[in-house]
Protein backbone atom coordinates (compact mmCIF):
# COMPACT_ATOMS: atom_id res chain seq x y z
CA UNK A 1 0.00 0.00 0.00
CA UNK A 2 1.07 3.52 -1.22
CA UNK A 3 0.90 6.68 1.00
CA UNK A 4 1.29 10.17 -0.40
CA UNK A 5 3.41 12.92 1.38
CA UNK A 6 3.29 15.71 -0.64
CA UNK A 7 5.88 14.83 -3.33
CA UNK A 8 7.04 11.98 -1.83
CA UNK A 9 5.09 8.52 -2.05
CA UNK A 10 6.17 6.12 0.60
CA UNK A 11 5.24 2.36 1.61
CA UNK A 12 2.90 1.41 4.15
CA UNK A 13 1.91 -2.05 5.49
CA UNK A 14 -1.71 -2.76 5.06
CA UNK A 15 -3.44 -1.20 7.83
CA UNK A 16 -6.66 -2.61 6.55
CA UNK A 17 -5.37 -6.55 6.11
CA UNK A 18 -6.34 -9.16 8.80
CA UNK A 19 -2.91 -8.95 10.98
CA UNK A 20 -0.65 -5.41 11.00
CA UNK A 21 1.48 -5.36 13.78
CA UNK A 22 4.10 -2.16 14.51
CA UNK A 23 7.41 -1.58 16.44
CA UNK A 24 10.10 0.96 17.41
CA UNK A 25 13.74 0.67 18.92
CA UNK A 26 15.94 3.67 19.49
CA UNK A 27 19.44 2.05 18.50
CA UNK A 28 22.56 3.82 19.79
CA UNK A 29 24.18 4.05 15.95
CA UNK A 30 23.70 7.23 12.91
CA UNK A 31 21.01 5.89 10.60
CA UNK A 32 23.98 4.56 8.07
CA UNK A 33 24.59 2.32 10.44
CA UNK A 34 21.70 1.04 11.16
CA UNK A 35 20.42 0.93 7.52
CA UNK A 36 23.57 -0.98 6.38
CA UNK A 37 23.11 -3.37 9.23
CA UNK A 38 19.51 -4.00 7.89
CA UNK A 39 20.13 -4.43 3.80
CA UNK A 40 22.79 -6.60 4.68
CA UNK A 41 20.21 -9.62 3.78
CA UNK A 42 22.99 -11.93 3.48
CA UNK A 43 24.22 -11.62 7.20
CA UNK A 44 21.02 -11.59 8.48
CA UNK A 45 21.42 -15.77 9.37
CA UNK A 46 23.90 -14.38 12.06
CA UNK A 47 21.58 -12.32 13.82
CA UNK A 48 17.86 -12.34 12.85
CA UNK A 49 16.07 -14.43 14.73
CA UNK A 50 14.01 -17.09 13.20
CA UNK A 51 16.15 -16.21 9.64
CA UNK A 52 17.67 -19.95 8.05
CA UNK A 53 18.88 -19.18 5.20
CA UNK A 54 18.94 -15.92 2.62
CA UNK A 55 19.38 -15.43 -1.00
CA UNK A 56 19.89 -12.50 -2.37
CA UNK A 57 19.12 -12.18 -6.51
CA UNK A 58 20.30 -9.03 -7.15
CA UNK A 59 21.71 -5.90 -5.11
CA UNK A 60 18.98 -4.85 -2.65
CA UNK A 61 17.08 -1.67 -4.64
CA UNK A 62 13.84 -1.44 -5.43
CA UNK A 63 12.16 -3.89 -7.76
CA UNK A 64 15.26 -6.50 -6.61
CA UNK A 65 13.85 -9.60 -5.22
CA UNK A 66 15.25 -11.98 -2.22
CA UNK A 67 14.05 -15.11 -0.79
CA UNK A 68 14.72 -16.46 2.44
CA UNK A 69 13.57 -19.51 4.94
CA UNK A 70 12.23 -18.12 8.05
CA UNK A 71 9.91 -20.40 10.10
CA UNK A 72 8.09 -23.20 7.63
CA UNK A 73 8.03 -21.55 4.62
CA UNK A 74 10.42 -19.82 2.18
CA UNK A 75 9.62 -16.52 1.55
CA UNK A 76 10.00 -14.47 -2.08
CA UNK A 77 10.42 -10.67 -1.47
CA UNK A 78 10.50 -7.69 -3.81
CA UNK A 79 11.74 -4.75 -2.90
CA UNK A 80 9.08 -1.90 -3.08
CA UNK A 81 10.42 1.14 -1.45
CA UNK A 82 14.98 1.87 -0.68
CA UNK A 83 15.47 4.72 0.16
CA UNK A 84 19.04 5.03 2.25
CA UNK A 85 19.04 5.55 4.87
CA UNK A 86 15.88 6.33 5.63
CA UNK A 87 13.46 3.55 4.43
CA UNK A 88 13.08 0.28 3.18
CA UNK A 89 9.90 -1.85 2.10
CA UNK A 90 9.25 -5.26 0.98
CA UNK A 91 6.41 -7.38 -0.22
CA UNK A 92 6.30 -11.00 0.24
CA UNK A 93 4.06 -14.22 -0.79
CA UNK A 94 4.39 -17.72 1.49
CA UNK A 95 2.45 -20.48 2.51
CA UNK A 96 -0.79 -18.37 1.24
CA UNK A 97 0.03 -15.20 3.28
CA UNK A 98 0.70 -12.22 1.58
CA UNK A 99 2.88 -9.92 3.88
CA UNK A 100 4.21 -5.81 3.90
CA UNK A 101 7.19 -5.32 5.84
CA UNK A 102 7.81 -1.54 5.92
CA UNK A 103 11.36 -0.03 8.24
CA UNK A 104 12.10 3.76 8.53
CA UNK A 105 15.28 5.30 10.04
CA UNK A 106 14.59 8.33 11.82
CA UNK A 107 18.30 10.55 12.90
CA UNK A 108 18.40 11.84 16.49
CA UNK A 109 21.12 13.32 17.70
CA UNK A 110 23.70 10.37 18.30
CA UNK A 111 21.01 7.79 17.70
CA UNK A 112 18.66 6.09 15.32
CA UNK A 113 14.88 5.52 16.14
CA UNK A 114 13.68 2.41 13.91
CA UNK A 115 10.00 1.97 13.23
CA UNK A 116 8.65 -0.96 11.78
CA UNK A 117 5.29 -2.60 10.58
CA UNK A 118 4.37 -5.67 9.05
CA UNK A 119 0.86 -7.06 7.49
CA UNK A 120 -0.30 -10.35 6.50
CA UNK A 121 -3.35 -10.99 3.98
CA UNK A 122 -4.56 -13.93 2.35
CA UNK A 123 -7.02 -16.38 3.14
CA UNK A 124 -4.77 -18.07 6.23
CA UNK A 125 -4.60 -14.37 8.22
CA UNK A 126 -8.12 -14.39 7.24
CA UNK A 127 -9.08 -17.14 9.07
CA UNK A 128 -6.81 -17.27 11.92
CA UNK A 129 -5.98 -13.53 12.18
CA UNK A 130 -5.32 -14.04 16.13
CA UNK A 131 -2.31 -16.64 15.99
CA UNK A 132 -1.08 -15.57 13.19
CA UNK A 133 -0.87 -11.65 14.62
CA UNK A 134 1.05 -13.75 17.67
CA UNK A 135 3.16 -14.63 15.02
CA UNK A 136 4.24 -11.29 13.50
CA UNK A 137 4.23 -9.49 16.75
CA UNK A 138 6.59 -12.56 18.28
CA UNK A 139 8.80 -11.54 14.87
CA UNK A 140 8.73 -7.74 15.65
CA UNK A 141 9.69 -8.53 19.36
CA UNK A 142 12.56 -10.49 18.56
CA UNK A 143 13.95 -8.31 15.02
CA UNK A 144 14.01 -5.32 16.57
CA UNK A 145 16.15 -6.14 19.77
CA UNK A 146 18.22 -7.59 17.35
CA UNK A 147 18.89 -5.43 14.79
CA UNK A 148 19.94 -2.83 17.96
CA UNK A 149 22.53 -5.14 19.20
CA UNK A 150 23.56 -6.05 15.72
CA UNK A 151 23.87 -2.42 14.92
CA UNK A 152 25.57 -1.08 18.10
CA UNK A 153 27.98 -4.05 17.97
CA UNK A 154 29.09 -2.65 14.42
CA UNK A 155 29.32 0.45 15.46
CA UNK A 156 31.26 -0.84 19.03
CA UNK A 157 28.88 0.80 20.96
Amino acid sequence: MRRSYGQEVAVEADHNAPVCESGEVVIDARPEIVWATLTDVGSWPDWMPGVKAVHVDDPLRAGSTFRWKAGPGTIRSEVLEHDPPRSLAWKGRTLGITAVHVWRMDAQEATTRVFTEESWGGPLARVLPGPMGKMVRKALDDALPALKHEAERRTGS
